[in-house]
């Protein structure tokens, strides 16, 4: 079984541990109904303390995730939701949006204004020479 904790992340230990676990139970390593291993073997896979495992487990149990106590079996009850975006994403995603409209606006313009002077852009894009100016069409 590979453990895929980052090294150092200033996270409190347990809770990389639990978003290891927690990842393998979306992932279904760990299906709904399935034992998650032991407190030792725990242990011994994060190489961290039976504090540190405890302390994660006791985070998945508080999310419904798992039932029981380590040192006695512990289940998987249920799988995580997905995450919600972030704000950030959200909002950076409301501004490419905007970006688009924005472009889209000017390329349309530009299309007119290209119609207008009589140089309709030729099926499958404008020719261009090289030194990167569109050739005139006479």
């Amino acid at each position: 079984m590979e453990v895929d904790v980052p090294a150092i992340t200033g996270r409190p230990k347990y809770l990389e541990v639990a978003d290891d676990l927690r990842r393998k139970i979306a992932a279904r390593t760990y299906p709904v109904g399935s034992e998650i291993p032991s407190t030792s073997r725990l242990m011994e896979l994060y190489e961290v303390s039976v504090t540190v495992v405890r302390a994660a487990v006791r985070e998945l149990r508080t999310e419904g995730l798992v039932v029981g106590q380590p040192g006695k079996a512990v289940y998987v009850q249920g799988e995580p939701s997905p995450a919600a975006p972030s704000d950030e994403f959200v909002e950076l995603m409301g501004q490419l949006n905007a970006m688009h409209e924005v472009l889209d606006g000017f390329e349309t313009r530009l299309s007119r204004l290209e119609e207008a002077a009589g140089l309709g852009r030729p099926k499958g894009g404008p020719q261009v020479r090289s030194g990167g100016r569109r050739e005139r069409r006479a």
